[in-house]
């Protein structure tokens, strides 16, 4: 991993040599002891983000400290130097704003999530799955019809654990259903998420750093769901078709707690919301969803009264939220945000120019990468990076990012989140196996952006 990092971006320094790297806003400081110690200690820090399951690591640890000492070490550069302190506290002040409107988002989105649990709402959907005596690759099809269009509402991560929960529910052992079906809902959920501009923490970036509008992500709707229908077509071939045992009599229905209908109003609404807030009233979308946990927090003071402080309580919801996500996110994008202010990712843009790779094998070329890195951090850097591109473009590399994450167990959200609930059953090498198929719609995703965008000109 470390490697490839090294080798990724060194890659882009040689080919950026013959190209002019100065900015007369932000110094360029990429060779200096602090702009190449910057760079180590992101590729240390990211190698044990990525190896987390080896070292038995939380994946917050290592990036919320390279995040933050990276922009300590370039801080007193710029002090020992003598160069202007303003822009270090300008930059931090922009980079807070960019890591707020997704943190506050993703922790309204989390405590919907973590309510409707509480009030089985999930627990209910399971039960119906599989008491209805589907076939193995009914609920093949199913589950992963589920995960495409739950995912643009509830994200690909949320999505993609209730559903792999609902796999170990159906089926313990069998290995020949629950790996297909759970490299279905990754890819699935991932496909989803990347025409929904909150499905995917990548197509929220873009959404969020003004690069379309709500309605311009909705154009790769087709792209998306074609290719994830071409990898379920070969992947459900290899799924078996008998019914898996489950005893009705024995397995007691969830019943969903009173209420629980008006909080998923509420979070439709706040969705709603969100909406509203970025694209009509200029507000950044984070607003609207701490609106919508206003409306929530005020129905959750109503139930109190009705049913007693037992049944539903919004702050209990909110502490079962998963922080180390949160913590994550805010790690990774400060230390992408360093390696922007110190330039070595206007030195990486330079495979976007025309005389390199240009726009659209660059873009494809970060699906592979974002399988490899992950794609949060593949997609901050090209935000940060902002090459020139038109609309079509951006919505390119919001696709890759998104559908590209599937190709290796490990590159979204999603794949790592179905690994810890899969634990031993759905690995690395197991997903590897079937990778030749998501390959495949990988390809086909791209050729339907090509044809739509390039040729038809829809979604322009």
């Amino acid at each position: 991993m470390l490697k490839i990092i090294m080798s990724f971006l060194f890659f882009s320094l040689a080919a950026y040599a013959s190209e002019s790297t100065s900015n007369t806003a932000i110094p360029d400081i990429t060779m200096t002891w602090a702009g190449l110690s910057a760079l180590f200690i992101f590729a240390v820090g990211y190698y044990f983000v990525a190896a987390e399951e080896k070292y038995e690591i939380d994946k917050a640890k290592p990036a919320l400290f390279i995040g933050t000492f990276m922009f300590m070490l370039v801080a007193a550069y710029y002090a020992l130097n003598g160069l202007d302190m303003n822009l270090v506290h300008t930059q931090a002040q922009h980079l807070i704003l960019e890591i707020a409107e997704i943190f506050f988002f993703l922790f309204v989105a989390m405590t919907y999530i973590e309510s409707l649990l509480h009030m089985n709402v999930f627990d209910s959907l399971k039960y119906s799955l599989v008491s209805k005596g589907y076939t193995y690759r009914q609920l093949f099809w199913v589950t992963g019809i589920l995960a495409f269009f739950i995912s643009p509402i509830a994200d690909n991560l949320t999505t993609a654990l209730i559903l792999s929960t609902v796999l170990i529910t159906i089926e313990k052992k069998r290995k020949d259903f629950l790996v297909p079906a759970a490299i279905n809902i990754v890819v699935a959920a991932n496909a989803g998420g990347a025409w929904s501009p909150f499905g995917d923490i990548t197509t929220l970036m873009a959404w969020t750093a003004g690069k379309g509008d709500f309605v311009d992500f909705l154009y790769l709707f087709p792209a998306s769901i074609i290719g994830y229908v071409v990898t379920a077509v070969i992947l459900s071939r290899f799924v078996p078709t008998d019914v898996p045992a489950f005893d009705v009599t024995k397995e007691k229905k969830p019943v969903m707690a009173a209420g629980s209908k008006v909080v998923i109003a509420l979070g439709v609404f706040t969705i709603f919301s969100a909406v509203m807030s970025h694209q009509v009233l200029h507000l950044p979308a984070m607003w609207g969803m701490m609106f919508g946990l206003s409306l929530l927090k005020l129905y959750s003071y109503g139930l109190k009264k009705k049913y007693g402080v037992d049944h539903f309580n919004v702050f209990e919801s909110m502490s079962k939220i998963e922080n180390n996500t949160l913590m994550f996110f805010f790690g990774i994008l400060a230390a992408v945000g360093a390696l922007y202010f110190i330039g070595w990712l206007g030195l990486a843009a330079v495979v976007y120019n025309p005389d390199v790779l240009g726009p659209t094998w660059s873009n494809i070329g970060v699906g592979f990468l974002s399988a490899i890195v992950d794609n949060v951090p593949v997609m901050s850097a090209v935000l940060k990076a902002n090459p020139v591109m038109d609309l079509s473009q951006w919505m390119l590399v919001t696709l890759t990012a998104g559908v590209g994450g599937s190709l290796i167990s490990f590159g979204s959200a999603a794949g790592v989140g179905v690994m810890g609930k899969l634990h031993g059953i759905y690995t690395f090498g197991a997903h590897m196996k079937y990778s030749w198929t998501i390959l495949i719609g990988y390809i086909v995703s791209v050729a339907v952006w090509y044809v739509q965008y390039q040729i038809l000109g829809i979604g322009i």
